[in-house]
């Protein structure tokens, strides 16, 4: 298998795993989160079935954190709320960090063998993308297991509960 066709079937696996967790998970952003990464997968699809082919590559910087802060902001008063999750919720999120670090790994890999300049610039673009995955994964993560630190580190409260001027 060359290196577009083992991208390719990871970003299958990618889709098919997320897209089943937005199934399964019950919370309303956590839904749309995973949705949301489906379709980054699929783009990500589309840009390696286009290097195999040689094909043009569509261009254009995502940013999916953007994009998932958008959920989350229109969603803000649901996450005020005491959010519960499942064990199932924990243990999809934590999958998920581990296949986008190893997509993040297989990337730069790829991208430090390329030996073409276009390619190359794609897989670093692609590593970028895969690392905001991982973080986003990783906030929510966090999110749902201590919420209290979560906004305490997001709103950068002041641990004592005085104000910055205090």
């Amino acid at each position: 298998m060359n290196i577009y066709e083992t991208a390719m079937k990871t970003e299958t696996d990618a889709i098919d795993f997320y897209a089943s967790a937005a199934q399964k998970t019950q919370n309303p952003i956590g839904k749309k989160m995973f949705q949301s990464m489906v379709e980054d997968e699929k783009r990500h699809l589309e840009i390696m079935e286009c290097l195999l082919k040689r094909m043009h590559v569509p261009h254009g910087k995502i940013s999916p954190i953007e994009r998932v802060k958008t959920v989350f902001e229109e969603n803000r008063g649901l996450m005020l709320q005491r959010v519960t999750a499942t064990s199932d919720d924990i243990e999809a999120l934590a999958i998920a960090m581990r296949m986008e670090q190893e997509s993040v790994d297989f990337y730069r890999k790829a991208a430090k063998d390329a030996t073409d300049t276009r390619e190359k610039e794609i897989f670093e673009r692609l590593v970028a993308e895969e690392t905001e995955h991982y973080t986003i994964f990783s906030n929510t993560h966090n999110f749902l297991v201590d919420s209290g630190n979560w906004f305490m580190w997001k709103e950068y409260s002041i641990v004592d509960g005085g104000t910055a001027t205090a």
